[in-house]
């Protein structure tokens, strides 16, 4: 990872844990399942699609019933997923 891409990924992951409400300089490692839609801007049910499906590789963690997403895993996804354009440069 070079270090523009970790600095993106650490202001991702502050922009996350504002927008849930959470300090940014501490914010928690885990989150519920519901509040990672939340920040993706989705409902948990996609979130429970996808991770039957596999159809993003968005890593989770599964506790007996519980699923949590690590604030990290959400940011480095959303940063994966930024476009900077949708056509062809010309």
């Amino acid at each position: 990872m070079t270090t523009t891409h970790t600095t993106n990924i650490s202001a991702i992951k502050a922009e996350i844990a504002a927008q849930l409400g959470f300090d940014p300089n501490s914010p928690p490692a885990h989150i519920d399942d519901k509040l990672a839609a939340d920040a993706l801007g989705l409902k948990p049910t996609t979130l429970a699609v996808w991770r039957s499906t596999g159809r993003y590789n968005l890593p989770y963690l599964k506790v007996g019933r519980l699923v949590k997403y690590r604030l990290s895993d959400l940011a480095e996804f959303l940063a994966r997923r930024t476009a900077k354009h949708t056509g062809e440069v010309r």
